[in-house]
Parts: structure tokens; C-alpha cells; sequence
């Protein structure tokens, strides 16, 4: 009897561990799987992120940068990487703000889309007022807003123009003229210091403050237009920014579009690169000078061309591929679009962030610099408003890109004697 009571103990207690270590492998199995799942889904956002864009050969220039200024290769290097390295960085930031539309909808991603695309021109701007370098500053936006209207818009119609070669393309106009008007209204706001400046010359001199007092209250203005213009573009007239649709093929083509990652993984990868652009963009303010010094090339012309290229990656490259797709008005939406926020809410947002640094910073960017930012709006103004496009003025705006890039080129300004560039504290002015 005892053997059988023990054999029966035993057969009763078998099923016990045996279903506690079934119990036990398939919590191990789901957590394996959990974290085979994330590991698969993290490597497939790296691929889609990292490696399926034609920019993926610049991305080891990010961790060369770093390199090079931890083991102080030379501020020269340290910029040059910097600078190579951003590129990636900011056309994969217009990739991942293109995700995040499809979950928002088209008008505001392309809001969105817009605002993460100068980005780098904001970071590169903040990082620049508080080293108080305001001519980089200055220069930097102004060219952001010249490369917009001229080599971003100038190129977009000469690859579509190219692509419909013995026909003309249309756009819906009502869009640009809308851009076209707040671009006058920045203009007037810019030109109106300039002229003051210039009018005072002949008079006594004076300390400055009334020309950055009414920087600061125009820029005030500016950024109430700018309010105003995306109410326009979100609530009341948000149709007029739609882009228009096309026939068959096109329209499927667009429907079966989605999203390639997750809206929080997105999210995710863009806080990422924005760290990172804003660590790169520290690198290339600290050292724009020595590379200056080191190639012989003017800050002026670092400034307004190739930080602006860089800037602009994002930009470039999609309006010129929605060119290439009989898309104008997405590429005019892009362009000009860009070019207004900067000169309307990135310019004034410097002034004032500026003048609660106790730096000043007026909107007077000088009689050369005005002009041209004054001729490219008018050139692209004439440019778009009959409603078509054909190569011929892609070629038009893209050398008068190029007319201007020469020309501070060879203008070579001295680093400290320039009003442009005095960069001293509250009570020294600032031009």
C-alpha cells in the first residue's frame, strides 16, 4: 500500500511542473517574439530612413564630424563635415515630415512639412544669436529665402519643363499670387529700416535705437501677417493650396500612396535628427570663420550660398521630383512656401529672440543684400503670373542664382570692420 500511495503521489504531482515549464517556455516564447518583432520593425525603419535614400553614401560624415571635432582635426575639417553631414540630415527631415502627413492630412502636413524643412536654417540661426555672430545670422536667412525663389524654383521648372518639352505647363496661379503678396509685404518691412538708415546718414548721428525700435515693432507686424496668411491657407481659402488633381493613372497612383513607418516611429527619428542637426549646426557656426580664413572665401559668400544649399536639400529635391511629375503646384507650394515662412516668421522670430538676449538685431540687411532679395522677388513675381511655365524660365531664375552668387563671391567685406558684422553686446548697434 505504500509503494501504491507513493505512485499515485507522484502521478498526481507530474502534471504540476510539467505545466508550470509549459507555462513558463511560452511566456519565453512571446517575449522572444516581442523583441524579435521590435528588432525587426527598428532595423526595417533604419532601412527605409537611412539607406533608401541616394543621399545614404553622406550619412558617414556624421559620425567623421564628431570625430573631428573631439580630436580637434581643425576647425576647417570640423566645418566641412558639418556642413556634408547636414545634408542628409535635412532631406531625410522632409521624408520623415511627409510620414507624419499622411496621419494629419494634407494641408496641415504640408504645413508641417514646410516648417521641418527650414528647420535647419532656424537651428543653424538660433545657434548663431546666442555666439552673437548676426551677419551669419542674416546672411544665412537671406540667402535661404534667394535660394528658395531662384535655384530651388528656377531648377523645379526647368526639369519640368525639360520633361514636357515642346508643351507649356500650368499651375493654379491663385497660390503663388497669395505667396507673392506676403513676399512684397516682408520686402516693404525690410526695405523701410534700409531707407531710414539711409536717410539718416545725412542727419546727425545718433545712438541706432530708432532703427531697432522699428525693426522690433515691424517684426512685431510681420508675425501677425504671418498669422493672418495661415488662417488664409488652413481655414478660409485652404482649397486654393490644395494641389490640383490629375486624370486616371495619376489619381491611383496617389490613393495607393501610405505610409512607410508609423507615425511615433517618425516622430521618434525626427526628435533624433534634430539633435543631431542641432549639434552639427553648433560645429558650423564655431568654425564658419577659420574656414573662411583657410579657403579664402568670403563668410559673406559661405553664408548666403552654401549653408542655404545644405539648408535646402529638403526643398530641392522634392520640388524638383513633384516637377519631373507634371506637379507645379506642389513644387510652387514647396518653393514659395518656404520662402515665405522664412522671410515672415523665421526673420522676425530672430529679431525678437534676439532682443530678449539682450542682442540687437534689425531688420536693415544692408543696400546690396536688400537689392537682390528685392530684384528675386520680383523676378519670380513676373515669372509665375501667367499661370504656365516652360524651361526657359527655370533657366531664367537658375542664372539669376548664379548672377548673384558671384557677386558676393567677389564682394570680400572685412570680418571687423563691417556694420554688418558688429557683433557686440546691448549698447554697441548692430546694423
Amino acid at each position: 500500500m505504500g509503494s501504491a500511495d507513493q505512485n499515485y503521489d507522484l502521478e498526481i504531482a507530474k502534471p504540476i511542473p510539467v505545466t508550470k515549464s509549459k507555462e513558463c517556455l511560452l511566456h519565453a516564447r512571446s517575449n522572444n517574439d516581442v523583441r524579435f518583432r521590435v528588432l525587426k520593425e527598428f532595423l526595417e525603419n533604419v532601412r527605409k530612413v537611412v539607406f533608401e535614400t541616394k543621399l545614404f553614401v553622406l550619412f558617414p560624415a556624421i559620425p567623421m564630424a564628431f570625430v573631428a571635432h573631439c580630436y580637434n582635426f581643425g576647425n576647417p575639417w570640423v566645418f566641412a563635415l558639418s556642413l556634408v553631414a547636414l545634408t542628409p540630415l535635412a532631406e531625410r527631415l522632409s521624408f520623415l515630415t511627409e510620414q507624419i502627413a499622411f496621419f494629419t492630412g494634407p494641408t496641415v502636413g504640408g504645413l508641417v512639412n514646410a516648417t521641418c524643412g527650414n528647420a535647419t536654417e532656424l537651428i543653424i540661426a538660433m545657434f548663431a544669436l546666442r555666439q552673437r555672430k548676426i551677419h551669419v545670422v542674416k546672411y544665412s536667412l537671406l540667402g535661404s529665402i534667394i535660394s528658395n525663389l531662384l535655384l530651388v524654383l528656377g531648377s523645379s521648372l526647368f526639369c519640368g519643363g525639360i520633361s514636357n518639352l515642346y508643351k507649356e505647363q500650368k499651375f493654379d496661379h491663385k497660390q503663388a499670387d497669395a505667396n507673392s503678396l506676403l513676399l512684397l509685404l516682408g520686402l516693404l518691412c525690410h526695405m523701410i529700416p534700409l531707407l531710414f538708415n539711409l536717410r539718416s546718414m545725412d542727419s546727425p548721428k545718433s545712438d541706432g535705437n530708432p532703427v531697432l525700435q522699428l525693426s522690433r515693432a515691424i517684426s512685431i507686424v510681420m508675425l501677425i501677417a504671418y498669422v493672418a496668411y495661415l488662417f488664409f491657407q488652413l481655414k478660409t481659402h485652404a482649397q486654393l493650396f490644395e494641389p490640383q488633381e490629375d486624370e486616371g493613372d495619376d489619381n491611383e497612383e496617389l490613393e495607393k500612396e501610405t505610409a512607410s513607418i508609423g507615425c511615433w516611429s517618425a516622430f521618434l527619428w525626427l526628435c533624433g535628427m534634430t539633435i543631431i542637426i542641432s549639434i552639427l549646426s553648433e560645429y558650423v557656426v564655431g568654425t564658419i570663420e577659420d574656414a573662411s580664413e583657410t579657403w579664402g572665401i568670403s563668410v559673406n559668400f559661405i553664408s548666403i550660398i552654401l549653408l542655404p544649399i545644405v539648408g535646402n536639400a529638403a526643398e530641392h529635391a522634392g520640388s524638383v521630383i513633384f516637377a519631373f511629375k507634371n506637379k507645379l503646384d506642389i513644387s510652387l507650394g514647396v518653393a514659395m512656401g518656404s520662402a515665405s515662412q522664412i522671410l515672415m516668421f523665421v526673420v522676425p522670430l530672430c529679431v525678437l529672440v534676439a532682443w530678449t538676449m539682450g542682442i540687437q538685431m534689425t531688420l536693415d540687411f544692408g543696400l546690396l543684400e536688400t537689392g537682390c532679395l528685392a530684384l528675386s522677388i520680383f523676378l519670380t513675381a513676373f515669372t509665375l503670373q501667367d499661370g504656365t511655365s516652360h524651361y526657359l524660365k527655370g533657366v531664367i531664375l537658375t542664372l539669376a542664382y548664379v548672377v548673384i552668387g558671384a557677386c558676393f563671391f567677389v564682394q570680400r567685406l572685412p570680418f571687423d570692420d563691417s556694420d554688418v558684422n558688429n557683433l557686440g553686446p546691448v549698447g554697441n548697434a548692430v546694423v
